[in-house]
C-alpha cells in the first residue's frame, strides 16, 4: 500500500491520496452499518482498528463512530517525533498529508519531509484530540508492566 500511496513530492500522490481517503471513508460507513444494525444486542464486543488519516473521513462519519465505539488517541510526545519521521522515511506506510507538505525551491525531497512533519504532527493531534473520547500517552504504554488490560482499563476510564 505504501509503495502505491508513495511520497508527497511524487506526482501520482494527490490521486492517490484522495483515492485511499476515499476507500477508508467507505470501509468506515460499512463498519458502521454494521454497529448500527447491532443495537438489538450491545453486548456484543467489537474493535474497529482505524488508521490515523480515520479523522479525515469527515465530521458525520466521526461522530457516528464516536456514538458507537470509544475512540482512543494514542498520543506520542514531540520528542518522539523524529524517531517518527525518520521510521516513515525509512520503512514508509500510507500517511494522508493533505496540504502539509510543499517544497521549497532546491529543496531536497528529505529536508522538505522534516520541515513539514512537523506541522503534519501538530494538525493530526489538534484532529486527535477532538475526537477521542480517551488519550492514553506514550509515557504509560511504554511502562514494562503496560498490558492488555492496563489499555482496557484505560478505556473503560479507570486507569
Amino acid at each position: 500500500m505504501a509503495k502505491w500511496m508513495g511520497f508527497p513530492y511524487e506526482p501520482h500522490y494527490r490521486e492517490r491520496e484522495s483515492k485511499y481517503v476515499t476507500y477508508e471513508k467507505e470501509v468506515l460507513t460499512e463498519i458502521l452499518g454494521y454497529l448500527e444494525g447491532r443495537e438489538n444486542n450491545p453486548e456484543e464486543n467489537v474493535v474497529v482498528d482505524t488508521t490515523g488519516s480515520a479523522i479525515y473521513a469527515g465530521e458525520e462519519i466521526l461522530t457516528r463512530l464516536r456514538r458507537y465505539t470509544t475512540i482512543v488517541y494514542l498520543s506520542t510526545p514531540p520528542e518522539l517525533h523524529g524517531r517518527l519521521l525518520e521510521a516513515y522515511i525509512s520503512k514508509p506506510h500510507p500517511m494522508v498529508w493533505r496540504d502539509a507538505f510543499s517544497k521549497g525551491l532546491n529543496e531536497t525531497n528529505d529536508n522538505a519531509l522534516a520541515r513539514c512533519y512537523p506541522k503534519l504532527v501538530s494538525a493530526r493531534e489538534q484532529l486527535y484530540e477532538r475526537y477521542a473520547q480517551v488519550t492514553i500517552d506514550y509515557s504509560r504504554r511504554s511502562e514494562k508492566a503496560f498490558g492488555v488490560n492496563d489499555f482496557l482499563r484505560g478505556v473503560h476510564g479507570k486507569a
